[in-house]
Formats: structure tokens, C-alpha cells, sequence
């Protein structure tokens, strides 16, 4: 029966992998959360399941030594609406750079895969769209928001120098603009606000002039397809549909 932590997991996507994860009757998900940025409303639904267990951690600091055995690693901690940046650069710099550590070391000693969340910020303001591979990335390492992009950048520089000097099994999942059920009305990206400003009646603003794109999420899936057999299971309306839902019902309640 695997064992599988979850760093940040009482946040939006976190919890909702937790959901996914439990749906394997295999599995025992452990959650460590700080609940800094997370809540326990979003994990309400699994805390009385038998394979579940809650950990009130911060992962910058050392990590209990009573874990046990540990098979996989999603390590998603770290706040990352913009509005959070200016509040707390340190502890978000911490986060990415302490917190990884301790992920990686936890790798290290049990042999476990460590899936790293990081994020399409790592390249910045690019000049290039859409990003291939080979892009590394335009980034500014002194401004509001380096604490995030280049902390990001450094995770994953660490989880290179753990696979390459101690051979720790690495994945790294660059996320975009990730939405759904869980997200905070004041997460300050652009579905929240959006969806927040229709609830609330109001008009919907962007930041800029309107010429700004994003990608959220539903990528060219048919390379995955190939290589790997995999494909979306939610299309862009979907997502967004459930999304509003959850919305109207958490948030306008």
C-alpha cells in the first residue's frame, strides 16, 4: 500500500489531488500544510477517511522525524497569488528554498519519487510564446515578484542537484494558471476576480489594456496522448463551469 505525501495539500490544487489520490483504495495520503495559505474546509471531505492524516507543518522548517515510510512526494507548498508576494517575500523565498530541501533530503532517505510544483512564472516575461523547452526563461531576481519566480527557479535547480548527485527519482510539473473548486475570492488572478466581480455585481476589470493572453491549463494534449496515454478529462468550459459553481455555493453563500 503506497504512501504518499502531500506538501501544501490543504490548498486548491492540492486538495484536489488529495481527492484523486484517495479514489485509489490503495492509497494512504498524508498532508502536510501550514495552513498559511490552505484550509481545512478543503479537505473536509477526506478527514474521516481511515487513509488519510493531517500534519500542521510548515515545510521550511525540519521535517518531523516520525513520517515513516514514504513511497511518492507532490510537493505543492508555496502561496502563489500574486497578492501574497508583497506580504511575505521571505517566508514564500523560504518556502521554495528550505522547504525543497527538506523534500529533497525526505527523497533521499526513503527512496521516494518527488513530483515538484513548479510553475510557468520560472520564465519570467518572455519574449517567446508559447515557451518550447529550450527556453530558459527572462526573469527579474530584484522586483515584487522575484520571491515567487526566482524561488521557483531555485527549487527547481535543487531538485537537478539532487537527482544528479543523489541519484533522488525527480519530476517537475511546470503549472500554469491553474483554476477550480478551492480557490480563494481574494487570490488575486484573473478567474477569482472575474468570477468574484460577477457574483458581487460589479464590473470586471482587467489590470492592463485588455491585450494580455494566458493559458490556463488546456494545453495541445495529443503529444501526452502519444507518450504517455494520457488525456484531459476536463475541457476549458467544464473547468470553468465548475468552477463558478463552486463559487456560487462556497463563496455567495
Amino acid at each position: 500500500m503506497p504512501t504518499i505525501l502531500v506538501t501544501g495539500g490543504a490548498g486548491s490544487l492540492g486538495s484536489n489531488l488529495v481527492d484523486l489520490l484517495l479514489e485509489r483504495p490503495e492509497n494512504t495520503v498524508i498532508v502536510m500544510d501550514s495552513l498559511w495559505t490552505g484550509s481545512m474546509d478543503s479537505i473536509k471531505g477526506v478527514k474521516d477517511n481511515s487513509r488519510f492524516k493531517f500534519l500542521r507543518h510548515d515545510v521550511s522548517q525540519p521535517f518531523p522525524e516520525n513520517l515513516g515510510a514514504i513511497d511518492r512526494i507532490y510537493h505543492l507548498a508555496c502561496p502563489a497569488s500574486p497578492t501574497r508576494f508583497p506580504e511575505a517575500p521571505l517566508g514564500i523565498l523560504n518556502t521554495c528554498f528550505l522547504g525543497t530541501t527538506n523534500v529533497l533530503e525526505l527523497g533521499k532517505k526513503t527512496g521516494a519519487r518527488v513530483l515538484l510544483a513548479s510553475t510557468s512564472e520560472i520564465y519570467g516575461d518572455p519574449p517567446v510564446c508559447p515557451q518550447p523547452e529550450t527556453y530558459h526563461g527572462n526573469t527579474n531576481p530584484f522586483g515584487p515578484r522575484s520571491c515567487y519566480d526566482e524561488g521557483k527557479r531555485v527549487a527547481e535547480a535543487l531538485a537537478y542537484a539532487y537527482c544528479k548527485q543523489s541519484n533522488v527519482d525527480i519530476r517537475i510539473a511546470r503549472i500554469f494558471n491553474a483554476y477550480g473548486p478551492g480557490l480563494r475570492p481574494n487570490d488575486g488572478r484573473v478567474v477569482p476576480n472575474f468570477v468574484v466581480a460577477a457574483i458581487d455585481g460589479k464590473p470586471i476589470q482587467t489590470a492592463v489594456d485588455g491585450t494580455a493572453s494566458r493559458c490556463f491549463q488546456v494545453p495541445d494534449v495529443t503529444v501526452a496522448t502519444k507518450e504517455l496515454g494520457w488525456a484531459a478529462k476536463v475541457d476549458l468550459m467544464k473547468g470553468l463551469e465548475t468552477t463558478v459553481d463552486w463559487f456560487m455555493t462556497e463563496v455567495a453563500a
